[in-house]
């Protein structure tokens, strides 16, 4: 067990504020026991192999876990530009991340699975949805990055994005790989996005997540571009075409991006069960439009599209960019950030418990309570004050350093396996 003594708790649902000593109780979906509610239950369960922290002037409050994140991009960062401009959304994936992913092997995805969890961890964040693909390495590849995950202590929730783009072949592997990994793990049926799936595998993949009792991880309407192709090729805007499938029906279901909606595709998404991720910035940076929520209801999360692991510097990008785009306050972006909490509770997915904590080491010149909570969120917060976290009641990260695996011989194979990554792109 883990005792954290002196904290001040938030309470990450009511924002009440305690101060207290907390026990924490190891293993996955474990509990808590706050001295300031239970001194009896408190006292009975310390003993005397518990780890103490010190957290005076501390902030601790439930983990944070990621909506929507991309293994596969973890070794872009610093490489060379494309051997083609991108001149629009098509290009940027054809000429940079289509050429990455075919180019990724086991050892690849490893190093990017290694680093992609520990970013997480260190930004405060113990549970990541993640949507991959390496189409030249499949059968195995959500093995890989799931091992990876849980020697740094990271929960997961995974899918392989199937898609037709690169035949029909390497569609039925990615349905092979996620059926197989279905069977035994809690897992997604991911999809890249409508315009590459045709109607064969669209039907398979919508067969699978019935037979499994699962749900689509998919990009939604990213760029006009998945609209556009969607009306070409099946005479439907492209929720429309995911309702036929009978796939929104799934409260598992994760829609991604959702930037260029009908109010009649909204409105279908708001009477569903599917839940929608907004990843501003990317949108940003692939420069395809804003998000906004209107018309789209309650059930919205956000995620980092791989960009980055860092939920905080999400949820205020979301905010501040919104001012001009979209219907956010602060209680909606905290609300954003908070649902994929819900959304795992709700699915009954293991590995968010209330033994999932972070420790912020938050120094403000102003008072924090209950009532500015959201506004210390919003200006106040960074991922540099994350000084301990735990996971599933286990300390990960201890002073910014982690326990769980050596970040340095990590890095160090992560940028050999970069550079591997880079030299194959330069070649194809």
């Amino acid at each position: 067990m883990i005792l954290l003594k002196n904290a001040t708790f938030t309470d990450w649902q009511t924002l009440d504020f305690k101060q207290t000593d907390i026990l924490v109780e190891e293993g996955t979906d474990g509990k808590i026991i706050l001295s300031a509610e239970d001194p009896a239950g408190f006292k009975k369960l310390q003993g005397n192999d518990t780890e103490i922290i010190d957290c005076t002037g501390k902030i601790v409050t439930k983990s944070f876990a990621v909506g929507h994140h991309h293994v596969y991009s973890a070794l872009a960062r610093g490489m060379d530009a494309p051997k083609k401009n991108p001149e629009n959304f098509y290009e940027i994936l054809k000429y940079i991340w289509w050429t990455l992913d075919k180019a990724l092997d086991k050892d690849m995805i490893e190093a990017s699975a290694l680093s992609t969890a520990i970013a997480c961890a260190k930004a405060g964040s113990t549970f990541a949805i993640d949507h991959h693909a390496s189409p030249n390495f499949i059968e195995g590849s959500l093995d890989v990055i799931a091992d990876a995950f849980e020697r740094v202590g990271v929960s997961h929730l995974l899918c392989y994005e199937i898609t037709d783009r690169d035949g029909q072949e390497k569609a039925e592997q990615g349905l092979a790989e996620t059926e197989k990994y279905l069977k035994k793990n809690q897992a997604l049926v991911g999809l890249h996005a409508s315009f590459t799936v045709g109607k064969t595998t669209m039907q398979k993949a919508a067969d699978l997540m019935h037979k499994y009792n699962s749900g689509f991880h998919i990009h939604v309407a990213e760029d006009r571009y998945d609209q556009d192709r969607s009306l070409v090729n099946y005479e439907k805007r492209v929720v429309e075409r995911l309702n036929d499938y009978d796939v929104l029906s799934s409260s598992k279901t994760i829609l991604g991006h959702c930037l260029h909606l009908s109010a009649n595709e909204k409105n279908i998404i708001k009477n569903s069960n599917a839940w929608v991720v907004q990843n501003t910035e990317s949108n940003l940076n692939n420069n395809v439009g804003y998000f906004n929520a209107e018309g789209l209801g309650e059930r919205l999360l956000l995620g980092t599209d791989g960009m980055h692991s860092d939920m905080l510097r999400s949820a205020q990008q979301a905010f501040f960019v919104g001012q001009g785009f979209d219907t956010i306050d602060y209680p909606g972006v905290y609300e954003r950030f908070r649902n994929v909490h819900k959304y795992l509770a709700e699915n009954n997915f293991s590995g968010d418990g209330d033994n999932n904590l972070v420790v912020l080491d938050y120094k403000s010149p102003a008072p924090i309570n209950k009532d500015n909570f959201l506004g210390h969120f919003v200006f106040g917060f960074n991922a540099s004050q994350v000084q301990h976290v735990i996971s599933d009641g286990k300390l990960i990260v201890k002073d910014g350093i982690m326990q769980t695996v050596n970040e340095n011989e990590i890095m160090q194979f992560a940028q050999e396996q970069a550079k591997r990554l880079w030299a194959k792109m330069n070649n194809e």
